[in-house]
């Protein structure tokens, strides 16, 4: 084992204790937000939640899962989940599919097409004429959300580079075995290509999952995902006009609903944290 000289071990210990401390800062507001779902209403009436939980209940994430404010806010969960799932799912097809004739050398009138999909990046009609289009087209329920918001440029580019990096000579080699394109697809590309996958799978994951503007104005309240449920409650805490009986703050409601809307990610992202840090690279060239 190679013995460190005395910058080398000072730049170490450096870098481990800044590393630490940006841990620890990131690792606190979800700690906080545990304890401010678990403290006493006079806890975080007067300002003593700090770190840890103050007069520990468990009513507000009760109230959540079980209890007054339960058929809300698992209606709004379930929405979240189906956009999510779907949403996520229908967006793989297109961009992979998308990506893959980008990749195609023989595509005809590949440059053209590969501009007009940049174009989109660089230029929009703003806020206003993109309401209005999505309107006219009936994006107002949850399969329109889907479809309306199917697939992201960027993400197409990413793939595409991917994809351009894979060896010819494997895909030469599937061929002359008798591939045809779609098999080239999903028995080369798709397996050779899994760090990528994952990480724009990971992107439009979170895109659907924290959804919330377009959701909010396009479909109507029965159809609104966990995002636009959080801030109503977070209205109905911040609005000094209503006086409930709750035997709870209203921020602890509000800090309930944040943790359990998170949970899932938390779950789900140390199985793709491993293919999401090579996919950091997508792109690379793979010989």
């Amino acid at each position: 084992m190679k013995r460190l000289d005395r910058s080398e071990l000072i730049f170490k210990i450096i870098a481990y204790v800044l590393v630490t401390a940006f841990a620890l800062t990131t690792l606190y507001p979800f700690i906080y937000s545990i304890s401010m779902a678990l403290s006493g209403e006079n806890a975080i009436n007067q300002g003593q939640v700090v770190l840890w939980p103050v007069d520990i209940q468990f009513d507000a994430v009760l109230s959540l899962i079980i209890g007054a404010n339960a058929r809300n806010f698992w209606i709004a969960y379930t929405n979240t989940l189906f956009y999510t799932f779907y949403g996520t799912a229908f967006s793989m097809i297109l961009s992979i599919f998308a990506a893959y004739a980008l990749s195609r050398r023989n595509l005809v009138f590949k440059r053209q097409i590969g501009f007009l999909i940049v174009f989109t990046m660089w230029f929009s009609a703003g806020l206003i004429p993109t309401y209005i289009n999505y309107r006219e087209m009936m994006v107002n329920n949850r399969w329109g959300i889907i479809y309306g918001f199917g697939v992201q440029a960027f993400n197409i580019l990413l793939l595409r580079n991917y994809f351009n990096g894979i060896s010819r000579e494997i895909e030469e080699a599937a061929i002359v075995d008798g591939a045809n394109e779609f098999q080239v697809l999903t028995n080369v590309y798709l397996p050779m290509s899994k760090s990528a996958l994952a990480t724009i799978t990971l992107f439009y994951a979170l895109n659907r999952w924290n959804g919330y503007f377009w959701n909010m104005r396009l479909v109507q309240g029965p159809e609104h995902p966990l995002q636009v449920i959080l801030r109503g409650i977070l209205e109905n805490a911040t609005n000094t006009d209503i006086v409930t009986e709750y035997p709870y703050s209203e921020f602890s409601l509000v800090y309930a609903a944040i943790v359990l809307s998170i949970i899932p990610i938390v779950v789900i992202y140390p199985y793709l944290q491993k293919y999401f840090a090579r996919g950091v690279n997508v792109g690379g060239v793979k010989e």
